[in-house]
């Protein structure tokens, strides 16, 4: 299943391994190991930010692609599902409408 990670850096220990230069070589092993379909880096409220879109097979993913952030950055990662049109439509959404509404 596909889910969007995004990853926020607050300023420590980012900005020392920045002047350190290991900042680089530390976010390139981290996208070889979790080999995200998606990687954008962006602003998110101010701070340094990271959207991926990652593959999960399995609940028990979710730490693998988490805890590189985590240890490495002190990140705060968040995880939202993603689906395509088409797995929408398999939704049945005028269903579930007559069902609850």
């Amino acid at each position: 299943m596909k889910m969007l990670l995004t990853v926020e850096f607050p300023p420590e220990p980012f900005n020392s391994l920045v002047r350190n230069g290991r900042v680089g070589e530390i976010i390139e092993r981290i996208l070889e190991t979790i080999k995200p379909e998606m990687v954008y880096f962006t602003e998110q409220d101010g701070k340094r930010g990271g959207i991926f879109v990652v593959n999960v097979q399995t609940p028990s993913d979710v730490p693998a692609f988490a805890e590189p952030f985590f240890l490495n950055f002190e990140a705060c990662c968040k995880f939202r599902i993603l689906m395509s049109p088409e797995e929408l439509q398999k939704a049945d959404l005028e269903g579930l409408g007559k069902k609850w509404g």
